[in-house]
Protein backbone atom coordinates (compact mmCIF):
# COMPACT_ATOMS: atom_id res chain seq x y z
CA UNK A 1 0.00 0.00 0.00
CA UNK A 2 2.98 2.35 0.46
CA UNK A 3 3.38 2.26 -3.32
CA UNK A 4 -0.04 3.87 -3.58
CA UNK A 5 1.12 6.84 -1.49
CA UNK A 6 4.27 7.28 -3.59
CA UNK A 7 2.43 6.86 -6.89
CA UNK A 8 -0.03 9.62 -6.11
CA UNK A 9 2.82 12.13 -6.25
CA UNK A 10 4.48 10.87 -9.46
CA UNK A 11 3.38 12.83 -12.54
CA UNK A 12 4.51 10.22 -15.08
CA UNK A 13 2.71 7.37 -13.38
CA UNK A 14 -0.46 9.41 -13.12
CA UNK A 15 -0.84 9.58 -16.91
CA UNK A 16 -0.52 5.93 -17.90
CA UNK A 17 -2.97 6.34 -20.73
CA UNK A 18 -3.39 8.10 -24.06
CA UNK A 19 -5.64 10.57 -25.76
CA UNK A 20 -8.34 9.00 -27.91
CA UNK A 21 -7.89 9.53 -31.63
CA UNK A 22 -10.22 12.17 -33.03
CA UNK A 23 -11.32 13.57 -29.66
CA UNK A 24 -8.84 15.94 -28.03
CA UNK A 25 -10.91 15.95 -24.83
CA UNK A 26 -10.77 12.17 -24.21
CA UNK A 27 -8.12 10.21 -22.30
CA UNK A 28 -8.08 6.44 -21.75
CA UNK A 29 -6.11 3.43 -20.55
CA UNK A 30 -7.47 0.51 -22.54
CA UNK A 31 -6.52 -2.52 -20.45
CA UNK A 32 -4.39 -2.99 -17.36
CA UNK A 33 -4.09 -5.84 -14.82
CA UNK A 34 -5.39 -5.97 -11.27
CA UNK A 35 -5.46 -8.81 -8.76
CA UNK A 36 -8.79 -10.20 -9.98
CA UNK A 37 -8.49 -9.63 -13.73
CA UNK A 38 -8.26 -6.55 -15.95
CA UNK A 39 -9.54 -3.00 -15.81
CA UNK A 40 -10.16 -0.21 -18.31
CA UNK A 41 -10.62 3.53 -17.73
CA UNK A 42 -11.72 6.46 -19.90
CA UNK A 43 -12.45 10.13 -19.24
CA UNK A 44 -13.91 12.83 -21.47
CA UNK A 45 -13.86 16.50 -20.49
CA UNK A 46 -16.72 18.93 -21.10
CA UNK A 47 -16.10 21.72 -18.57
CA UNK A 48 -13.42 24.40 -18.88
CA UNK A 49 -11.74 22.72 -15.90
CA UNK A 50 -12.25 18.97 -15.63
CA UNK A 51 -14.40 18.43 -12.54
CA UNK A 52 -14.30 14.61 -12.69
CA UNK A 53 -11.28 12.99 -11.03
CA UNK A 54 -10.59 9.26 -10.83
CA UNK A 55 -8.04 6.65 -9.76
CA UNK A 56 -7.44 2.90 -9.58
CA UNK A 57 -4.96 1.44 -7.09
CA UNK A 58 -3.98 -2.20 -7.56
CA UNK A 59 -1.92 -4.62 -5.49
CA UNK A 60 -1.70 -8.45 -5.50
CA UNK A 61 -4.21 -8.51 -2.65
CA UNK A 62 -6.64 -5.64 -3.23
CA UNK A 63 -8.07 -3.27 -5.81
CA UNK A 64 -9.37 0.23 -5.01
CA UNK A 65 -11.45 2.34 -7.40
CA UNK A 66 -12.39 6.00 -6.99
CA UNK A 67 -14.65 8.25 -9.09
CA UNK A 68 -15.08 11.81 -7.83
CA UNK A 69 -17.50 14.09 -9.67
CA UNK A 70 -16.97 17.69 -8.61
CA UNK A 71 -19.44 20.57 -8.84
CA UNK A 72 -18.96 24.31 -8.48
CA UNK A 73 -15.31 23.83 -9.48
CA UNK A 74 -12.61 21.13 -9.47
CA UNK A 75 -11.03 21.83 -6.07
CA UNK A 76 -13.04 19.32 -4.00
CA UNK A 77 -12.74 16.40 -6.43
CA UNK A 78 -8.99 17.01 -6.77
CA UNK A 79 -8.68 17.15 -2.97
CA UNK A 80 -10.53 13.85 -2.56
CA UNK A 81 -8.35 12.29 -5.27
CA UNK A 82 -5.24 13.09 -3.22
CA UNK A 83 -6.47 12.36 0.30
CA UNK A 84 -9.14 9.64 0.43
CA UNK A 85 -7.02 6.59 -0.49
CA UNK A 86 -4.22 7.49 1.95
CA UNK A 87 -6.84 7.78 4.70
CA UNK A 88 -8.27 4.39 3.71
CA UNK A 89 -4.77 2.92 3.94
CA UNK A 90 -4.10 4.56 7.32
CA UNK A 91 -7.30 3.36 9.00
CA UNK A 92 -7.21 -0.11 7.41
CA UNK A 93 -3.65 -0.55 8.75
CA UNK A 94 -4.68 0.61 12.21
CA UNK A 95 -7.74 -1.64 12.35
CA UNK A 96 -6.25 -4.73 10.70
CA UNK A 97 -8.10 -4.59 7.41
CA UNK A 98 -10.90 -3.01 5.45
CA UNK A 99 -14.37 -2.62 6.97
CA UNK A 100 -17.41 -0.36 6.83
CA UNK A 101 -16.04 1.49 9.87
CA UNK A 102 -12.69 2.07 8.12
CA UNK A 103 -14.47 3.47 5.06
CA UNK A 104 -16.66 5.80 7.14
CA UNK A 105 -13.61 7.07 9.03
CA UNK A 106 -11.77 7.74 5.75
CA UNK A 107 -14.72 9.66 4.30
CA UNK A 108 -15.12 11.66 7.50
CA UNK A 109 -11.39 12.46 7.71
CA UNK A 110 -11.40 13.64 4.08
CA UNK A 111 -14.41 15.85 4.77
CA UNK A 112 -12.80 17.32 7.89
CA UNK A 113 -9.51 18.01 6.10
CA UNK A 114 -11.33 19.76 3.28
CA UNK A 115 -13.25 21.83 5.84
CA UNK A 116 -9.94 22.92 7.36
CA UNK A 117 -8.70 23.89 3.92
CA UNK A 118 -11.84 25.97 3.33
CA UNK A 119 -11.43 27.77 6.66
CA UNK A 120 -7.79 28.62 5.90
CA UNK A 121 -8.53 29.82 2.37
CA UNK A 122 -11.85 31.65 2.74
CA UNK A 123 -10.34 35.13 2.74
CA UNK A 124 -8.39 34.44 -0.48
CA UNK A 125 -10.88 32.26 -2.34
CA UNK A 126 -14.34 32.55 -0.72
CA UNK A 127 -16.05 30.55 -3.47
CA UNK A 128 -14.30 27.39 -2.25
CA UNK A 129 -17.01 27.19 0.45
CA UNK A 130 -19.50 26.36 -2.32
CA UNK A 131 -17.36 23.72 -4.08
CA UNK A 132 -18.18 20.04 -3.54
CA UNK A 133 -17.76 16.57 -4.96
CA UNK A 134 -19.69 13.35 -5.27
CA UNK A 135 -17.57 10.42 -4.13
CA UNK A 136 -17.84 6.80 -5.33
CA UNK A 137 -15.38 4.21 -4.01
CA UNK A 138 -15.10 0.51 -4.70
CA UNK A 139 -12.72 -1.90 -2.96
CA UNK A 140 -12.12 -5.59 -3.60
CA UNK A 141 -10.32 -7.29 -0.74
CA UNK A 142 -9.89 -11.05 -1.11
CA UNK A 143 -13.43 -12.11 -2.21
CA UNK A 144 -15.35 -9.21 -0.67
CA UNK A 145 -16.55 -6.11 -2.51
CA UNK A 146 -17.14 -2.81 -0.73
CA UNK A 147 -18.98 0.05 -2.44
CA UNK A 148 -19.28 3.43 -0.72
CA UNK A 149 -21.05 6.42 -2.21
CA UNK A 150 -21.93 10.07 -1.77
CA UNK A 151 -23.95 11.70 -4.54
CA UNK A 152 -25.10 10.31 -7.87
CA UNK A 153 -22.10 8.58 -9.42
CA UNK A 154 -23.00 4.92 -9.72
CA UNK A 155 -21.59 1.40 -9.46
CA UNK A 156 -23.28 -1.38 -11.43
CA UNK A 157 -22.48 -5.10 -11.44
CA UNK A 158 -22.81 -7.28 -14.52
CA UNK A 159 -23.55 -10.90 -13.59
CA UNK A 160 -24.46 -13.98 -15.57
CA UNK A 161 -28.16 -14.82 -15.57
CA UNK A 162 -29.16 -18.21 -14.20
CA UNK A 163 -31.37 -20.93 -15.65
CA UNK A 164 -32.36 -20.70 -19.31
CA UNK A 165 -30.70 -17.32 -19.76
CA UNK A 166 -27.10 -18.35 -19.10
CA UNK A 167 -25.80 -16.47 -22.16
CA UNK A 168 -27.23 -13.17 -20.97
CA UNK A 169 -26.06 -10.73 -18.33
CA UNK A 170 -28.08 -9.01 -15.62
CA UNK A 171 -27.42 -5.48 -14.35
CA UNK A 172 -27.41 -5.07 -10.57
CA UNK A 173 -27.07 -1.57 -9.15
CA UNK A 174 -24.77 -1.54 -6.14
CA UNK A 175 -24.86 2.12 -5.09
CA UNK A 176 -27.57 4.54 -4.04
CA UNK A 177 -28.17 7.70 -6.07
CA UNK A 178 -28.30 10.50 -3.49
CA UNK A 179 -30.17 12.81 -5.83
CA UNK A 180 -33.47 14.49 -4.91
CA UNK A 181 -34.69 13.72 -8.42
CA UNK A 182 -35.28 10.26 -6.90
CA UNK A 183 -38.59 10.36 -5.00
CA UNK A 184 -37.30 8.23 -2.13
CA UNK A 185 -34.32 10.56 -1.59
CA UNK A 186 -36.57 13.62 -1.85
CA UNK A 187 -38.84 12.23 0.88
CA UNK A 188 -35.82 11.42 3.04
CA UNK A 189 -34.64 15.04 2.87
CA UNK A 190 -38.13 16.39 3.54
CA UNK A 191 -38.52 14.13 6.59
CA UNK A 192 -35.22 15.41 7.99
CA UNK A 193 -36.49 19.01 7.70
CA UNK A 194 -40.19 18.95 8.70
CA UNK A 195 -40.04 22.65 9.67
CA UNK A 196 -38.99 23.75 6.16
CA UNK A 197 -41.70 23.43 3.53
CA UNK A 198 -39.27 24.63 0.84
CA UNK A 199 -36.35 22.34 1.63
CA UNK A 200 -36.76 20.77 -1.84
CA UNK A 201 -38.13 22.80 -4.75
CA UNK A 202 -38.60 22.15 -8.45
CA UNK A 203 -36.57 24.71 -10.41
CA UNK A 204 -34.85 24.89 -13.80
CA UNK A 205 -36.35 21.58 -14.82
CA UNK A 206 -35.18 19.45 -11.85
CA UNK A 207 -35.68 19.00 -8.12
CA UNK A 208 -33.06 20.82 -5.99
CA UNK A 209 -32.39 21.21 -2.28
CA UNK A 210 -33.18 24.87 -1.46
CA UNK A 211 -33.32 25.42 -5.20
CA UNK A 212 -29.53 25.03 -5.36
CA UNK A 213 -28.17 21.48 -5.44
CA UNK A 214 -29.48 18.12 -6.64
CA UNK A 215 -27.33 15.78 -4.55
CA UNK A 216 -28.10 15.29 -0.87
CA UNK A 217 -24.64 13.94 0.09
CA UNK A 218 -21.16 15.11 -0.86
CA UNK A 219 -17.67 16.04 0.24
CA UNK A 220 -17.44 19.82 0.59
CA UNK A 221 -20.36 22.19 -0.13
CA UNK A 222 -19.42 23.63 3.24
CA UNK A 223 -21.81 26.58 3.05
CA UNK A 224 -24.71 24.11 2.97
CA UNK A 225 -23.40 22.25 6.02
CA UNK A 226 -22.03 24.91 8.37
CA UNK A 227 -24.28 27.91 9.20
CA UNK A 228 -21.25 30.02 10.15
CA UNK A 229 -20.10 30.08 6.54
CA UNK A 230 -23.25 31.57 5.09
CA UNK A 231 -23.11 34.22 7.83
CA UNK A 232 -19.49 35.11 7.03
CA UNK A 233 -19.32 38.60 5.43
CA UNK A 234 -16.60 37.43 3.02
CA UNK A 235 -18.78 34.64 1.68
CA UNK A 236 -21.85 36.89 1.56
CA UNK A 237 -19.97 39.17 -0.80
CA UNK A 238 -19.31 36.23 -3.08
CA UNK A 239 -22.79 34.77 -3.41
CA UNK A 240 -26.36 34.72 -2.18
CA UNK A 241 -26.43 33.42 1.40
CA UNK A 242 -28.70 30.50 2.26
CA UNK A 243 -30.21 30.90 5.74
CA UNK A 244 -29.44 27.66 7.54
CA UNK A 245 -30.58 26.40 10.91
CA UNK A 246 -28.56 23.20 10.43
CA UNK A 247 -26.81 21.20 7.73
CA UNK A 248 -29.01 20.44 4.72
CA UNK A 249 -26.66 17.90 3.12
CA UNK A 250 -24.30 15.34 4.63
CA UNK A 251 -21.04 13.47 4.04
CA UNK A 252 -22.29 10.16 5.49
CA UNK A 253 -21.71 7.50 2.78
CA UNK A 254 -24.01 4.65 1.85
CA UNK A 255 -21.98 1.44 2.09
CA UNK A 256 -22.67 -1.94 0.51
CA UNK A 257 -20.66 -5.06 1.38
CA UNK A 258 -21.04 -8.08 -0.91
CA UNK A 259 -19.22 -11.38 -1.20
CA UNK A 260 -18.27 -11.88 -4.84
CA UNK A 261 -19.76 -14.93 -6.55
CA UNK A 262 -18.69 -17.04 -9.57
CA UNK A 263 -21.45 -15.53 -11.74
CA UNK A 264 -20.21 -11.98 -11.14
CA UNK A 265 -18.56 -10.85 -14.39
CA UNK A 266 -17.55 -7.20 -14.10
CA UNK A 267 -18.17 -3.87 -12.38
CA UNK A 268 -18.85 -0.46 -13.95
CA UNK A 269 -18.01 2.64 -11.90
CA UNK A 270 -19.03 5.89 -13.60
CA UNK A 271 -19.94 9.50 -12.94
CA UNK A 272 -23.48 10.62 -13.70
CA UNK A 273 -22.32 12.00 -17.05
CA UNK A 274 -22.65 8.42 -18.31
CA UNK A 275 -25.78 7.42 -16.41
CA UNK A 276 -27.70 10.48 -17.65
CA UNK A 277 -27.49 8.95 -21.13
CA UNK A 278 -27.25 5.16 -20.64
CA UNK A 279 -29.37 2.84 -18.50
CA UNK A 280 -27.72 0.30 -16.22
CA UNK A 281 -28.83 -2.47 -18.58
CA UNK A 282 -27.54 -0.74 -21.71
CA UNK A 283 -24.11 -0.15 -20.18
CA UNK A 284 -23.83 -3.73 -18.90
CA UNK A 285 -24.81 -5.17 -22.29
CA UNK A 286 -22.16 -3.09 -24.07
CA UNK A 287 -19.47 -4.45 -21.75
CA UNK A 288 -20.77 -8.03 -22.04
CA UNK A 289 -20.95 -8.07 -25.85
CA UNK A 290 -17.67 -6.36 -26.73
CA UNK A 291 -13.92 -7.05 -26.43
CA UNK A 292 -12.18 -6.01 -23.24
CA UNK A 293 -9.50 -3.76 -24.69
CA UNK A 294 -10.84 -0.21 -24.75
CA UNK A 295 -14.19 -1.13 -23.20
CA UNK A 296 -14.34 2.01 -21.01
CA UNK A 297 -13.64 4.14 -24.08
CA UNK A 298 -16.40 2.27 -25.93
CA UNK A 299 -18.86 3.12 -23.13
CA UNK A 300 -17.91 6.79 -23.32
CA UNK A 301 -18.37 6.79 -27.08
CA UNK A 302 -21.78 5.11 -26.73
CA UNK A 303 -22.72 7.87 -24.28
CA UNK A 304 -21.62 10.60 -26.69
CA UNK A 305 -23.51 8.92 -29.53
CA UNK A 306 -26.65 9.15 -27.39
CA UNK A 307 -25.94 12.83 -26.78
CA UNK A 308 -25.54 13.40 -30.52
CA UNK A 309 -28.71 11.47 -31.30
CA UNK A 310 -30.79 13.55 -28.86
CA UNK A 311 -29.45 16.76 -30.42
CA UNK A 312 -29.95 15.44 -33.96
CA UNK A 313 -26.23 15.78 -34.56
CA UNK A 314 -23.46 13.47 -35.68
CA UNK A 315 -21.02 12.02 -33.16
CA UNK A 316 -18.17 13.46 -35.24
CA UNK A 317 -19.64 16.94 -34.66
CA UNK A 318 -19.72 16.46 -30.88
CA UNK A 319 -16.01 15.61 -30.88
CA UNK A 320 -15.17 18.94 -32.51
CA UNK A 321 -16.82 21.07 -29.80
CA UNK A 322 -14.35 22.79 -27.46
CA UNK A 323 -14.27 22.46 -23.69
CA UNK A 324 -16.58 24.83 -21.84
CA UNK A 325 -18.96 25.08 -24.78
CA UNK A 326 -19.17 21.30 -24.75
CA UNK A 327 -20.71 21.40 -21.26
CA UNK A 328 -23.92 22.64 -22.92
CA UNK A 329 -24.13 19.23 -24.62
CA UNK A 330 -22.92 16.80 -21.96
CA UNK A 331 -21.19 16.60 -18.58
CA UNK A 332 -17.66 15.42 -17.83
CA UNK A 333 -17.73 11.61 -18.08
CA UNK A 334 -15.59 9.08 -16.22
CA UNK A 335 -15.91 5.30 -16.68
CA UNK A 336 -13.93 2.51 -15.02
CA UNK A 337 -14.67 -1.14 -15.86
CA UNK A 338 -13.30 -3.83 -13.52
CA UNK A 339 -13.36 -7.46 -14.72
CA UNK A 340 -13.74 -10.15 -12.06
CA UNK A 341 -11.98 -13.19 -13.55
CA UNK A 342 -10.57 -14.60 -10.34
CA UNK A 343 -13.98 -14.75 -8.70
CA UNK A 344 -15.39 -16.73 -11.62
CA UNK A 345 -12.87 -19.51 -10.97
CA UNK A 346 -10.49 -18.49 -13.79
CA UNK A 347 -6.78 -19.12 -13.34
CA UNK A 348 -5.01 -15.96 -12.16
CA UNK A 349 -1.35 -16.65 -12.91
CA UNK A 350 1.69 -15.43 -11.03
CA UNK A 351 2.71 -13.01 -13.77
CA UNK A 352 -0.67 -11.24 -13.60
CA UNK A 353 -0.31 -10.81 -9.85
CA UNK A 354 3.20 -9.44 -10.22
CA UNK A 355 1.98 -6.90 -12.77
CA UNK A 356 -1.02 -5.92 -10.68
CA UNK A 357 0.79 -3.39 -8.47
CA UNK A 358 0.35 0.25 -9.36
CA UNK A 359 -1.76 3.38 -9.27
CA UNK A 360 -3.48 4.81 -12.34
CA UNK A 361 -4.80 8.35 -12.00
CA UNK A 362 -6.47 10.18 -14.86
CA UNK A 363 -4.90 13.55 -15.77
CA UNK A 364 -6.16 16.53 -13.81
CA UNK A 365 -7.09 18.24 -17.07
CA UNK A 366 -7.48 16.27 -20.32
CA UNK A 367 -7.04 19.27 -22.56
CA UNK A 368 -3.65 20.25 -21.16
CA UNK A 369 -2.76 16.60 -20.47
CA UNK A 370 -1.24 17.89 -17.24
CA UNK A 371 -1.32 15.59 -14.24
CA UNK A 372 0.03 17.92 -11.56
CA UNK A 373 0.79 21.45 -12.69
CA UNK A 374 -2.81 22.60 -13.04
CA UNK A 375 -3.61 21.24 -9.60
CA UNK A 376 -0.73 23.10 -8.00
CA UNK A 377 -1.59 26.34 -9.79
CA UNK A 378 -5.23 26.10 -8.79
CA UNK A 379 -4.60 25.39 -5.11
CA UNK A 380 -1.37 27.36 -4.62
CA UNK A 381 -3.09 30.35 -3.03
CA UNK A 382 -5.30 28.36 -0.71
CA UNK A 383 -2.77 25.88 0.71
Amino acid sequence: MMMMLRSLSRPLERCLGVRAGGDALMWHADLKPHASGDFSIAVVQANNCLEDQSQVFTSPFATYVGVYDGHGGPEASRFVNKHLFPFLHKFATEQGGLSADVIKKAFNATEEEFLRLVKRSLSVRPQIASVGSCCLVGAISIDVLYVANLGDSRAVLGRKASGDKENTVVAERLSTDHNVGVEEVRKEVEELHPDDSHIVVYTRGVWRIKGIIQVSRSIGDVYLKKPEFYRDPIFQQFGNPVPLKRSIITAEPSILIRKLKPQDQFLIFASDGLWEQLSDEAAVNIVFKNPRAGIARRLVRATLQEVAKKREMRYSDIKKIKKGIRRHFHDDITVIVIYLDKHRGSFCNKRTKQNAMGCTVAPVDIYSFNADGGDEDLLQKIT
